[in-house]
């Protein structure tokens, strides 16, 4: 199911990003096999839960075994896309990189999920992703004003400017594909993808819209009808009522629409419009404000725990979550009206399918027994 059914995926276990990536392309459908290392397979490693690694197969193999190598590049004689997320030349010194492979199968599309990319003075170094989005420039907008940067989670560097980004360069380069018939390299690097995700800022910046200084800004909790608020309870609730129309919207539920308030967009007194947000905000409960606010265009949204967001009402009516292997998480997306996805499959057992997949490849099963018994399969 899914509108890439019928597209095969390799891919060498790692972490974050590249998993994230290949979670996409197998909730829509692609027939993903993971490599594990075989040390981590057997009949007591224990059962994954993790979202990222739910619809896949797995098989084992000790890739610093030639042998294990061999298995390898015969899966990609038969497959569309390898993803790997090693540092650069590691791949070529296992002997599985892009030009042997492309021997194999010159439709591979070979993708590489990297912090620092290719080629540049950082590639060979160690890195996470604070540190790509420190030197990307999207980590310096974050944080209030006169505060140090506030890393946000791992969201920027890993996941959108990471493993987001590697499944659309794959998407893309099986595009290409239909029409050259060639596969290609793809360079995925989290510090390119971060900064792209920067793009409008830079176009704020360049008009005079955008301070260098983080917490002063319209869209950076600087504005205070675009920030999040304490209520009577504890919790919070974010505002981002921009437009006249909705900022009318969010004075008339909060009693202040004749308050004498400051102007909007007078930057000099918004402590003073911050001031009283605060203080109304502050004379109820998030769910008294939800029932103030239902309905209405002043763009006002209770700020939800993870726990709290699978039982949102709209998430409950579109379906947003659902449970795999006794976990919630977030459903497949986007939507697709013909070509449906599926129901995701739980978490494999590192090396559940390597019996099968080397039966695929036309292994006996003492074959079979013969490459587990010298540690090149698990």
């Amino acid at each position: 199911m899914g509108p890439l059914s019928g597209v095969r995926v390799i891919e060498i276990a790692s972490l974050a990003p590249a998993p994230f990536g290949c979670m996409i392309l197998a909730d829509l459908g692609a027939d993903v096999l993971r490599i594990d290392r075989a040390e981590r397979c057997g009949p007591d490693a224990p059962q994954p839960s993790d979202p990222l690694s739910r619809g896949r197969r797995s098989i084992g193999l000790n890739l610093k075994d030639p042998a294990a190598i061999d298995v390898l590049l015969r899966l990609v004689a038969e497959a569309d896309v390898l993803v790997e997320g090693f540092r650069p030349g590691v791949a070529e010194r296992l002997g599985f990189g892009p030009e042997v492979c492309a021997a194999r199968n010159p439709r591979l599309i070979f993708a590489r999920m990297t912090g620092w990319g290719q080629d540049g003075p950082l590639a060979p170094t160690a890195g996470h992703d604070i540190d790509y989005i420190a030197i990307s420039g999207a980590l310096g907008m974050v944080g209030r004003a006169g505060e140090s940067p506030v890393p946000p989670v791992n969201l920027i560097g890993d996941f959108g400017g990471g493993g987001m980004l590697l499944a659309l360069g794959i998407l893309a380069a099986m595009i290409e594909r239909a029409g050259s018939g060639q596969g290609q390299v793809v360079d995925a690097a989290m510090v390119d993808g971060s900064a792209l995700l920067t793009s409008f800022v830079y176009g704020l910046r360049a008009a005079g819209g955008w301070q260098d200084s983080r917490g002063t800004n319209l869209l950076d909790g600087g504005a205070p009808f675009y920030d999040t608020y304490a209520t009577a309870d504890g919790q919070y609730v974010a505002v981002g009522a921009l437009e006249p129309q909705f900022y009318a919207a969010l004075l008339q539920g909060l009693g202040l629409a004749d308050a004498g308030l400051p102007p909007q967009h007078d930057r000099q007194r918004w402590p003073e419009l911050r001031q009283r947000f605060t203080d109304a905000f502050a004379g109820r409960s998030r769910a008294e404000w939800e029932q103030v606010f239902a309905g209405t265009d002043a763009c006002v949204s209770p700020v939800l725990s993870l726990a709290e967001a699978p039982a949102h009402p709209h998430a409950v009516a579109r379906d947003a979550f659902v449970s795999v292997g006794g976990v919630t998480q977030p459903a497949p997306a986007p939507r697709f009206g013909r070509t449906a996805a599926g129901q995701p499959a739980a978490p494999p057992r590192p090396g559940a399918d390597t019996d099968a997949v080397l039966a695929g490849l036309g292994l006996s099963a003492r074959d079979i027994a013969g490459l587990r018994a010298r540690g090149v399969v698990g």
